[in-house]
C-alpha cells in the first residue's frame, strides 16, 4: 500500500536549512513563503465527513478552488508557457498565438498522435521476437484494464516497436485510490482559522534561478474518488503529475496476466524472457533550452534540473532535493539528501585532518626522532633482504623519517577519537535529517506494500502452500530444512571467496619478498637505493588490478549465491545481494590493507634467525623509518586510483556508449536526422539505469566511508580526498541522471535501508582498527614509553622533545655480521663505509646484545612496550566507545522541533474535528427548530 495512514497531512514541498548556511543538499534559497500546514495521523474519514456535512448543499467549482484559504498550485508553474505539460491557462494562450495544444503536443513526442493523451510509459519490443503470444495476450489485457495504447516503427530499426501507453482520468483515479496515492487536499475556510497555531519555519527561494517558482501550504491525504470534490484539482490532466502517472502505470502492468496460470503474471517476467526488450517512462523532453532560464523560465522539469542541480556551474549551490523527489522519486531523492549530508559532514573531518597533517609539517623542524634519523651517519644498518640488498646508513632513510613524521605525530591519537566520534554524530545527526525529510516528503506513516513473491521463488516452491498470515491467500512455503541447508551452501561460498581474496594477498606478500631482492638489484641506481619503495608501489599498482578483476568474478559469484538462497521477495533478494557485494568488496578492497597495518614487520624474526616461507623466501621487514610510510602509500595510491576509475565507468562509459550510437545513426541516416526523433527514440538510445539500482551508487560511497574511518590514523589527508572527490561525485550523478541514463521509474522509500546497518558496522571496526594503528603501526606507544620510562625525563612526569633525545638509538638494536645465516649473508662486507669490514650492524628490534647472557633475547624495554600497547588498545576503545554511546543517548532521533511540531499538530486536528462536529449539530438543531421536529427530551 502507499501509506497506511489515512490522515490528513501537510505535503508541501519543503527545504530547511540554516539562514546564511552553507549546504550541498538543499538548492540555495533566497526568498520567505508561507508557514507550514497542520499534519496529522487522525482518521481521514472522520475529518471528511465533518467537512461534507458543513459544505452540504453547496456546488463546488474547479474555478472556486483557488478562493479557499490554502491553495496548492501545480507544480508545472515552473515551466515555460506553452511547455509539454500545459495547463489550461498556457493552452489558451498558445491558441491565441495561432498554435493549439494538440498541435504543439504532437511535434514533441510526449503524446499520442491525437497530441492529446499523454505518455505515461513506453514498451519496446523486437518483431522478431518469437514470445508474440505472450506479448499480445499481455497487450489485449492491458487493455482491458483500462490503458489506451499506440505503437510506432523505430526510425532507425523497423524491427523495434515503441508501445505507448496512456493512463486515462479514470484508471488513474481508481489505482490512486487502491494505491492510497497522496493528493493536495482543500481544507474548508471554518477550520483553516487554525492555521495560525502552526509553528513557523521558514524556507527560501533562489529566485535569479528558479524566477517562476511558488510553494504554497496545501494538504495531503490518501486519493479517494468519492471525495473527489475536496480535492484541488485545476486540470485533471495535470493533477497526477508525471512520475506519478508512470508509476501507477507501472503498478498496473506488474498485475497484468500474459498467460492462464496464477504465476503468468507481470511485466517483469515478460523483461526476462524476451518478451519485451525495454520498459521506462519518458524523459520530459530536452534538458537544454535556446534560451536562459532566468528569462524564459525552464521548458520542462528535466531541463530545470539539468540548470539548477546537473550543471556543473552550480557545484557550489544547494540540491533542489524537493525538485529532484518529484521528478524521480523519493528513493532516489533520499540517496542525494543521504549524500549530500554525508558530503556536508565531511567537511569538519575534513578541515581537521589537514590541520594534522599542517602540524606535521610545521614541527618537522623540531622533531628530535627526525633530527636523529638525519644525523645519524654513524649508524648502519642491516640489509633488508638476502644476499643482495647492502648495509645503509640510517641517515639514508632522512626523508622517509620526515614523511613519516608529517602522518605519525602528537595529533594522531585526537584525530582517530575525534573521527570515531565524527562517525558517530553523523550516523546520528542522519537519523534526524532523514525525519525531517520524511516529514516534508509525507512518508512518516507511508508503510511498504505486502511485497510480491518473487517469480523464481514461487515456480521452485509452488507444490506445497500454507496461509500467508498478514494476506490470508494461500502462497508457496518453503521448508526450514531447505533454507538452512541453502544458507549454509551460501555461506560456504562466502567463506571460499575470501579465501580466493586471503590467496591473492598471499600471491602480492611473495611478489614483495621476491622483487625487493631484485630491485636491489637493478641497475639504476635511483631503484636500487629505493627498492622498497619501488616494490611498495609497484605490488600496490598490481593489487588494484587484481581488485578490479576480482570485483567482476564477485558480482557473478554473489548472483550465483544470493539466488541459490532463493529468497522470497525482492527486498530480501537485494538485502542479501548487498550483503554479500560489500563483504566481497570491502575484504578484496582493504586485505592488502590490513596486511600492511598489521603483519609486515611484524613476524620477520631476526638477523641470523629469519622467518621465512616455504622454508625460501625471507618476510618482507619494514623500513628502518617504520611500516607506517607503506600504510600511507597504500591507502592514498588506492583511495585515488579507485575514485578515479570509479567517476570515469559512472560518467565516461554512458558517455562513450550514448556518443557511439549516435555516431551510428549520423553515418546510417545523416545527421539531420537526429532532430526529427521523437522523445521516446532518444530515451530508448540512452543507456538503462544499473540492474541494481542504487547499488553501485550506494556501494561506492560505503567503501569511501570505511577509507576515511577505518585507517584515518594512518591517513589524516583521506577524509579532505573523500570531500574533494564528493564534491564531483554529485555532480557527476545528477548529470549521469539528467542526462545519461533513461528516466527511472519513481519509487518511494522511507530511508536508505540496509545501508545504515552496514554504516554502523564500520564505524565500530573503525574504533577497533585504528586503536591497534596507533598502538601497533605507529611509534606513538614506543616513543610514549621512551618519553616516561628510559629517556633524560624518565621519572619526571614530562614529554617534550628534550625527552626524545636518544630514542633512535634505543629502539635499535645490535646484530654481529658474523652470525648471518649463509643464505642471508650480503654480497658486500661494508667496507665501503669504514674502509674496514664491518662487524656489527643494527636493526630494529627490542633485543639483547650477541655478547650476553641470552643473545638476541628480548629486552624489559620490549615487554613494557608491549604491555603499554595492550593497556593502550584497551583504554582506547572503551573510552571511545563510552563516548559514542553517551553521543548517541543524548542525540535524539527527531529534532525537538519536529516532534512538539506533530504533536501539535495532531492536537489541532482534533480541535478541528470538535468544532466541525459542535457546528454540524448546531446547524442541525437549527433545522430541525425551523421545520417544528424538535423532541421534547432534545438536549439543550
Amino acid at each position: 500500500m502507499e501509506a497506511s495512514s489515512s490522515g490528513i497531512t501537510n505535503g508541501k514541498t519543503k527545504v530547511f536549512h540554516p539562514e546564511g548556511g552553507v549546504d550541498l543538499q538543499g538548492y540555495q534559497l533566497d526568498m520567505q513563503i508561507l508557514p507550514d500546514g497542520p499534519k496529522s495521523d487522525v482518521d481521514f474519514s472522520e475529518i471528511l465527513n465533518a467537512i461534507q456535512e458543513m459544505a452540504k448543499d453547496v456546488n463546488i467549482l474547479f474555478d472556486e478552488l483557488e478562493a479557499v484559504s490554502s491553495p496548492c498550485k501545480d507544480d508545472d508553474s515552473l515551466l515555460h508557457p506553452g511547455n509539454l505539460t500545459s495547463t489550461s491557462d498556457d493552452a489558451s494562450r498558445l491558441e491565441a498565438g495561432g498554435e493549439t495544444v494538440p498541435e504543439r503536443n504532437k511535434s514533441n513526442g510526449l503524446y499520442f498522435r491525437d497530441g492529446k493523451c499523454r505518455i505515461d510509459y513506453i514498451l519496446v519490443y523486437r518483431k522478431s521476437s518469437p514470445q508474440t503470444e505472450k506479448r499480445e495476450v499481455f497487450e489485449r489485457n492491458i487493455r482491458a484494464e483500462g490503458l489506451q495504447m499506440e505503437k510506432e516503427s523505430s526510425l532507425i530499426n523497423s524491427d523495434i516497436i515503441f508501445v505507448k501507453l496512456h493512463a486515462p482520468w479514470e484508471v488513474l483515479g481508481r489505482y490512486a485510490e487502491q494505491m492510497n496515492v497522496r493528493m493536495p487536499f482543500r481544507i474548508d475556510k471554518q477550520i483553516s482559522r487554525f492555521r495560525r497555531w502552526l509553528p513557523k519555519k521558514p524556507m527560501r527561494l533562489d529566485k535569479e534561478t528558479l524566477p517562476d517558482l511558488e510553494e504554497n501550504d496545501c494538504y495531503t491525504a490518501p486519493f479517494s474518488q468519492q471525495r473527489i470534490h475536496h480535492f484541488i484539482i485545476h486540470n485533471k490532466e495535470t493533477f497526477f503529475n508525471n512520475a506519478t502517472r508512470s508509476r501507477i502505470v507501472h503498478h498496473i502492468l506488474q498485475r497484468i496476466k500474459y498467460e492462464e496460470g496464477k504465476n503468468k503474471i507481470g511485466l517483469n517476467r515478460l523483461l526476462t524472457n524476451g518478451s519485451y526488450e525495454a520498459a521506462f517512462p519518458l524523459h520530459e523532453g530536452s534538458y537544454r533550452s535556446k534560451n536562459s532560464i532566468r528569462t524564459h523560465g525552464a521548458e520542462n522539469h528535466r531541463h530545470l534540473l539539468y540548470e539548477c542541480w546537473a550543471s556543473w556551474g552550480v557545484w557550489y549551490k544547494y540540491q533542489p532535493l524537493d525538485l529532484v523527489r518529484r521528478y524521480f522519486g523519493e528513493k532516489i531523492g533520499l540517496y542525494f539528501a543521504w549524500l549530500g549530508w554525508y558530503t556536508g559532514m565531511l567537511f569538519p573531518a575534513a578541515f581537521i585532518g589537514l590541520f594534522v597533517f599542517l602540524y606535521g609539517v610545521t614541527t618537522l623542524d623540531h622533531c628530535q626522532v627526525s633530527k636523529e634519523v638525519c644525523q645519524a651517519t654513524d649508524i648502519i644498518m642491516c640489509p633488508v633482504c638476502d644476499k643482495y640488498c647492502p648495509f645503509m646508513r640510517l641517515s639514508d632513510s632522512c626523508v622517509y623519517a620526515k614523511v613519516t613524521h608529517l602522518f605519525d605525530n602528537g595529533a594522531t591519537v585526537f584525530f582517530a577519537v575525534f573521527m570515531a566520534v565524527w562517525a558517530t554524530v553523523f550516523l546520528e545527526f542522519w537519523k534526524r535529517r532523514r525525519a525531517v525529510i520524511a516529514y516534508d516528503w509525507d512518508l512518516i506513516d507511508w508503510e511498504e506494500e505486502e511485497e510480491e513473491i518473487r517469480p523464481q521463488f514461487e515456480a521452485k516452491y509452488s507444490k506445497k502452500e500454507r496461509m500467508n498470515p498478514i494476506s490470508g491467500k494461500p502462497e508457496p512455503y518453503q521448508a526450514f530444512t531447505d533454507k538452512c541447508s541453502r544458507l549454509i551452501v551460501s555461506a560456504s561460498g562466502i567463506f571460499f571467496m575470501i579465501c580466493v581474496v586471503i590467496a591473492a594477498v598471499f600471491g602480492i606478500v611473495i611478489y614483495r619478498v621476491v622483487t625487493v631482492s631484485t630491485f636491489a638489484a637493478f641497475k639504476w641506481a635511483l631503484i636500487r637505493n629505493n627498492s622498497q619503495v619501488a616494490t611498495t608501489g609497484t605490488a600496490v599498482c598490481i593489487n588494484f588490478c587484481i581488485i578490479m578483476l576480482l570485483n567482476v568474478l564477485y558480482e557473478k559469484v554473489a548472483l550465483l549465491l544470493t539466488n541459490l538462497e532463493q529468497p522470497r521477495t525482492e527486498s530480501e533478494w537485494e538485502n542479501s545481494f548487498t550483503l554479500k557485494m560489500f563483504l566481497f568488496q570491502f575484504v578484496n578492497l582493504n586485505s592488502s590493507t590490513f596486511y600492511i597495518a598489521f603483519f609486515l614487520g611484524r613476524f620477520t624474526g631476526h638477523p641470523g634467525a629469519y622467518l621465512r616461507l616455504i622454508n625460501r623466501w625471507r618476510l618482507e621487514e619494514c623500513h628502518p623509518s617504520g611500516c607506517l610510510i607503506d600504510l600511507c602509500m597504500q591507502m592514498g595510491i588506492i583511495m585515488v586510483l579507485k575514485q578515479t576509475w570509479n567517476n570515469f565507468m559512472e560518467l565516461g562509459y554512458p558517455l562513450i556508449q550514448n556518443w557511439w550510437t549516435r555516431r551510428k545513426v549520423r553515418q546510417e541516416h545523416g545527421p539531420e536526422r537526429k532532430i526529427s526523433f521523437p522523445q521516446w527514440e532518444k530515451d530508448y538510445n540512452l543507456q538503462p539505469m544499473n540492474a541494481y539500482g542504487l547499488f553501485d551508487e550506494y556501494l561506492e560511497m560505503i567503501l569511501q566511508f570505511g577509507f576515511t574511518t577505518i585507517f584515518v590514523a594512518a591517513f589524516p589527508l583521506a577524509p579532505l580526498l573523500a570531500l574533494l572527490n564528493n564534491i564531483i561525485e554529485i555532480r557527476l550523478d545528477a548529470y549521469k541522471f539528467v542526462t545519461q541514463w533513461r528516466r527511472p521509474l519513481a519509487s518511494r522509500a522511507k530511508d536508505i535501508g540496509i545501508w545504515y546497518g552496514i554504516l554502523e558496522g564500520i564505524g565500530i571496526l573503525s574504533v577497533i582498527t585504528n586503536a591497534f594503528v596507533i598502538a601497533i603501526t605507529s611509534d606513538f606507544i614506543p616513543r610514549l614509553v621512551y618519553a616516561y620510562k628510559y629517556g633524560p625525563c624518565a621519572g619526571q612526569g614530562e614529554a617534550g622533545q628534550k625527552c626524545m633525545v636518544g630514542y633512535v638509538n634505543a629502539s635499535l638494536s645490535v646484530f654481529r655480521i658474523s652470525d648471518f645465516e649463509n643464505r642471508s649473508e650480503p654480497e658486500s662486507d661494508g667496507s665501503e663505509f669504514s674502509g674496514t669490514p664491518l662487524k656489527y650492524c643494527r636493526y630494529r628490534d627490542y633485543r639483547d646484545p650477541p655478547h650476553s647472557l641470552v643473545p638476541y633475547g628480548y629486552t624489559l624495554q620490549f615487554w613494557h612496550v608491549l604491555a603499554a600497547r595492550l593497556a593502550f588498545i584497551i583504554v582506547f576503545e572503551h573510552l571511545v566507545f563510552c563516548i559514542k554511546h553517551l553521543i548517541s543517548y543524548l542525540i535524539p532521533d527527531l529534532p525537538k522541533d519536529l516532534r512538539d511540531r506533530m504533536r501539535r499538530e495532531k492536537y489541532l486536528i482534533q480541535e478541528m474535528m470538535y468544532e466541525a462536529e459542535l457546528e454540524r449539530l448546531q446547524k442541525e438543531r437549527k433545522e430541525r427548530k425551523k421545520n417544528g421536529k424538535a423532541h421534547h427530551n432534545e438536549w439543550p
